[in-house]
């Protein structure tokens, strides 16, 4: 008699290895645009990236709707695996802020002494970051009028949720485009260009790519993937985009207003 382990063993494939050469590319193609001006390299890669990507989700759908390897108890393990990762992206951006506050509590002679430093035009915090913050808390509540009507089986009206989230999400992403545009200091004015732009910038990204998790979702909430019961990688997505919520209002609230 064979019995069958709740447990997951993960097939070989080459999707990691050839997605990791990709990600190189990548960062070489941004590096050949900031010094070069040059957008070849940078958009090749990053079609190839996500090409990958898409193949890579491809085998990991099926195994949990088609095969149905993603049993309880893989489920459990992949909970413990996103909580681990929202945690190490916490320390990342520790990193950021403790750079921020080291130089706002003690800004050096090279900056005047004084926070912000002479001769830098600072953000505004109550016109486009507000905005953003608005956008941004509405999205997560958005987000959980979704989950809770998927829980209740209003397929249709989590739907809507959900693309109302992806939509606010997108239009966060144009607005902090359009702020990098009109800002009056650049990441090479001293400690507050480099924070600023690093740590919004990073931010930032974190912004696309959980925009990208929600239209994934999308697919396959409209394609019948998930359940009431079944819906995982919903879960994780919601949790990584309060995450950048969570995030977000404590870079406002000590980058935008009170550093400035």
């Amino acid at each position: 008699m064979i019995t069958r382990l709740p447990y997951h063993l993960v097939e070989l494939r080459p999707w990691p290895i050839i997605l990791a050469a990709r990600i190189i590319l990548l960062a070489l193609g941004i590096i050949e645009w900031l010094h070069f001006n040059n957008l070849l390299l940078i958009s090749m890669s990053l079609l190839l990236t996500i090409l990958s990507l898409s193949q890579w989700w491809r085998d990991i759908f099926r195994e949990a709707t088609i095969i149905g390897k993603h049993t309880i108890k893989v489920q459990q393990g992949l909970r413990i695996g996103i909580i681990l990762f929202i945690i190490s992206e916490i320390c990342f951006f520790i990193s950021f802020f403790w750079a921020f506050f080291h130089s706002r509590f003690s800004p050096t002679p090279d900056l005047g002494c004084i926070w912000p430093p002479i001769g830098i035009d600072i953000i505004d915090p109550i016109r486009v970051p507000l905005l953003n913050t608005i956008i941004l808390l509405t999205s997560g509540f958005t987000l959980t009028w979704r989950h809770h009507r998927l829980l209740i089986k209003k397929r249709i009206t989590a739907i809507i949720g959900l693309l109302m989230t992806i939509i606010l999400g997108s239009y966060f992403t144009l607005l902090q485009s359009l702020e990098y545009i009109n800002t009056r200091f650049s990441v090479r004015d001293r400690a507050l260009g480099s924070t600023f732009f690093i740590t919004t910038g990073f931010h930032g990204l974190h912004v696309i790519i959980g925009t990208l998790f929600l239209i994934v979702n999308l697919y396959r909430i409209k394609v019948f993937h998930f359940s009431s019961l079944h819906h995982f990688r919903f879960e994780a997505a919601a949790w990584y985009w309060h995450f950048v919520d969570v995030i977000w209002i404590c870079l406002y609230v000590c980058i935008y207003w009170w550093g400035s």
